[in-house]
């Protein structure tokens, strides 16, 4: 993993800090792990089509490891249907995935689900701030397909379209994107989204980030296999090496007319051992802009919800430094 990362073409933010315990930027920014620079991300960006011939089919672990709540799904499903929200743009579509599942309690580690195999999950019972934001624009991409596709099988999917590298889980944990940082880029190249940071007045900054290699106990797959360590910290060398900017919070009132439904928005963390700490989805309120987020604090109920503007959260905390923006874009639709 010890591969230079070329990412001087596109613009890469990093991501947030949390309202959460201080572990949910080492779940959240999944430490990159690959085997080649292959695996990692190219030089040059490239636009989805419009159609993908992706054969669906049966995950490498059991549906009960791998897809949890799926009744709450199939009501989505059916709500998705009768209010028609594949007519929606990306962002509307988004926002709304969103505030459905706002309530959902906040969960620690949902990742962590086997102690060999990797595999795409999706979790409906429980959501950390990384997999709110992931599953609600998941399932928003996967209902502008014909309604007979909605299922366990294309949810999963737009799952590992957006979380692991290339778009392809293969079933090693390396496979996924630990880091947000990485997640932004590697989707930025493959046309699913951009980093506007920088466009809303960004300032560079330059971590070494060590947490995964770190803390490489509290994860169940590092624990299990210790042999992946030395793949997590090259990883980790590459994400400290990534051109990362942010918006600082004293910044963030004067641009959050600029925000929009649906944009990723991860804050910026003081802590050097890392980029962010927190990420969550911005929800339009008049001139305002809100953050939508699964939050670990019990005074906002230690579940999924639509807090305060963003420039006031980020004010609740001291080590709030400033935010990233990645703004999604619509995935192929499936053929």
């Amino acid at each position: 993993m010890g591969v230079d990362y070329q990412f001087t073409l596109f613009r890469f933010l990093m991501f947030s800090d949390s309202s959460s315990l201080p572990f949910s930027r080492r779940q959240f920014l999944n430490g990159l792990g690959g085997a080649s620079a292959g695996l990692f991300l190219g030089s040059c960006k490239t636009i989805p089509s419009e159609t993908s011939s992706v054969t669906l089919g049966k995950p490498r672990l059991p549906w009960p490891v791998v897809f949890k709540g799926e009744a709450k799904f199939h009501r989505l499903c059916e709500e998705a249907g009768k209010k028609n929200w594949a007519a929606l743009p990306l962002a509307q579509r988004t926002v709304t995935v969103g505030k459905a599942i706002t309530g959902t309690p906040y969960g620690n580690y949902t990742l962590e689900i086997d102690d060999k195999i990797e595999s795409p999950s999706v979790n409906f019972e429980t959501l950390d701030c990384w997999t709110f934001y992931e599953t609600s624009l998941a399932f928003s991409r996967m209902v502008k397909n014909s309604p007979s596709l909605w299922s366990r099988e294309s949810l999963l999917h737009y799952i590992e379209l957006e979380r692991y590298r290339e778009g392809r889980c293969t079933g090693n944990y390396l496979s996924r994107m630990h880091h947000l940082e990485e997640v932004f880029a590697d989707n930025e190249r493959r046309g699913l989204g951009q980093n506007v940071t920088r466009s809303l007045g960004g300032v560079p900054v330059r971590r070494n980030v060590r947490e995964m290699q770190a803390a490489w106990k509290q994860y169940r797959y590092l624990k299990s296999d210790p042999s992946l360590i030395p793949g997590i910290a090259q990883v980790e060398a590459r994400v400290s090496a990534l051109p990362v900017t942010y918006i600082p919070r004293s910044k963030v009132a004067g641009i959050e007319s600029k925000l929009q439904d649906g944009d990723v928005l991860a804050v910026a963390t003081q802590d050097s051992g890392g980029y962010t700490s927190h990420v969550g989805l911005a929800l339009r309120d008049g001139a305002t802009c809100r953050f939508m987020h699964a939050t670990s604090s019990r005074s906002k109920g230690k579940c999924c919800v639509v807090d305060t503007r963003i420039s006031q959260y980020l004010r609740e905390k001291s080590s709030n430094m400033g935010l990233i923006v990645f703004r999604p874009a619509e995935a192929p639709v499936l053929g």
